[in-house]
């Protein structure tokens, strides 16, 4: 019988020492798809508007691409699609030459810089590893024009 007095407790103890753990798991685990997630949308919206601009006239349209990837829609709006991106951050480009043989390949690429993943939950825990700058997302197409 004094050993199962001896025990009480023990289970509360131990209880209260692997919560703060797992609950950080959790929260590392959580971050860490939503950063996957905006990186995914980051990825399609620069492909969207890769093939928008391969439809259209070199050198034009590009502030509706970088609405496009923006916002998602060609015109401005005012929420963006991913936290902290900004239309400044995306650029459009033709090459001066086109690439390829005969005949020549023109391409478009659209490019996405500087963007930095913003945790919510680790920085309200004064986590260090909370921001995360992706390098650069770029998406290149062949355009249809000549």
């Amino acid at each position: 019988m004094t050993d199962q007095k001896n025990q009480r407790g023990a289970a509360l103890l131990e209880l209260a020492f692997v919560i703060p753990i797992l609950l950080v798991i959790t929260f590392i685990v959580t971050e860490f798809g939503r950063a996957i997630y905006q990186y995914s949308a980051l990825t399609k919206s620069v492909r969207d508007a890769a093939r928008y601009l391969s439809i259209q006239t070199p050198n034009t349209k590009v502030t509706e691409a970088q609405n496009l990837v923006v916002y998602g829609t060609t015109t401005a709006g005012s929420t963006p699609l991913v936290t902290g991106l900004t239309t400044a951050m995306v650029s459009a480009n033709w090459p001066i030459a086109p690439t390829g043989t005969n005949p020549p390949i023109y391409t478009v690429t659209v490019q996405i810089s500087g963007y930095t993943f913003q945790s919510t939950v680790l920085s309200a825990f004064g986590l260090p590893f909370s921001n995360v700058t992706f390098s650069n997302i770029r998406a290149t197409m062949r355009s249809h024009t000549t």
